[in-house]
């Protein structure tokens, strides 16, 4: 059985900045692993979900959702992936629509509120011989898993044990508030220009209904949520989506354990993204604010490699099943 060195996150000092932290996995992290099996699913309105399954003949099943612009096989999804195979979990990893290089075919792509997807994702691995259902998130993949749970509300399937969420950018409007700061270019710069190459192909497919003339000209989320997420998702505009798909609003009404871990230092986070009252958290919603940890980072160096974050995603569920 998995044992936590400590719930406290205590980087070596030359960790302790939210940048560093922010980076370095990206740049310097492998995880290695075995291929998974991998799964194309059909949606309702005539598109596909690409799924990765890591199958070792459990009867409990954990659901990883990753980041904006990221994929099933990001360091990060790789991580929490291999330790919870470690213990004994079967692991499925999705990518959003338009995520995992291919291209989806409607000219919807993802966005921080599409629940039917995750929950198209939970019911088709629930529709397996699983008798405990655990989901996990990173950054929107982690907005994304609090606000499905606060939909479902009562409703939830007794099978979700419970989810631990990570780096969740769950105030949107502020999130792009932070983005947007001088400070924080070097991180919208490159959000925009993966973002840009798939706005491209969408519009060759779509040339009546997307536009990228003056691209380059974008600068935040403030404008490409208002030029293409909004729209192309059936919201009025960029403040719309972010008022009606930010998880803050919804936390309360979960009704399994659920675990918010954001980091103090996390450059992408605004103030309301650390929310305290029981008002706003619910009764099942626990929020931990480590001082350190940047934005998808917990680095740890150690010999089994794990990162803090998987460690603390492992006693989380220690304490649930």
């Amino acid at each position: 059985m998995y044992e936590s060195r400590t719930l406290h996150y205590r980087p070596p000092p030359w960790l302790r900045n939210g940048h560093v932290q922010s980076v370095w996995p990206t740049l310097f992290r492998k995880v290695p692993m075995v291929e998974p099996e991998p799964e194309v699913i059909a949606t309702l309105d005539d598109d596909e979900l690409h799924l990765d399954w890591y199958r070792q003949g459990s009867d409990r099943l954990a659901i990883v959702s990753h980041g904006l612009e990221g994929h099933s096989r990001r360091p990060y999804v790789l991580g929490l992936t291999r330790a919870l195979l470690r213990e004994g979990w079967d692991v499925l990893d999705w990518n959003f629509r338009s995520c995992g290089g291919v291209m989806n075919r409607q000219p919807r792509f993802y966005h921080s509120g599409a629940t039917e997807d995750l929950g198209l994702v939970v019911n088709h691995g629930l529709s397996g011989a699983y008798d405990t259902l655990f989901l996990s998130g990173f950054s929107m993949g982690g907005n994304l898993t609090l606000l499905y749970l606060g939909e479902q509300g009562e409703r939830v399937d007794s099978r979700i044990c419970g989810a631990v969420a990570y780096s969740v950018p769950c105030d949107l409007a502020g999130s792009a508030d932070m983005l947007a700061l001088p400070s924080r270019k070097i991180y919208m710069q490159r959000f925009l220009r993966d973002l840009k190459v798939k706005m491209e192909e969408k519009a060759e497919r779509f040339p009546d209904l997307i536009d990228i003339s003056g691209f380059d000209a974008i600068r935040s989320f403030h404008e490409f949520d208002d030029r293409y997420t909004a729209p192309l998702h059936g919201f009025r505009n960029a403040r719309d989506y972010w008022a009606q798909c930010s998880a803050l609003g919804r936390m309360r009404d979960i009704r399994v354990p659920a675990l918010m871990v954001n980091a103090a230092d996390d450059p992408f986070l605004s103030a309301r993204c650390f929310p305290e009252s029981r008002r706003e958290l619910g009764a099942h919603m626990r929020l931990e604010a480590p001082r350190w940890g940047g934005h998808v980072g917990f680095v740890e160096h150690s010999k089994d490699g794990f990162y803090w974050s998987e460690r603390r995603a492992l006693a989380f569920l220690q304490g649930l099943t």
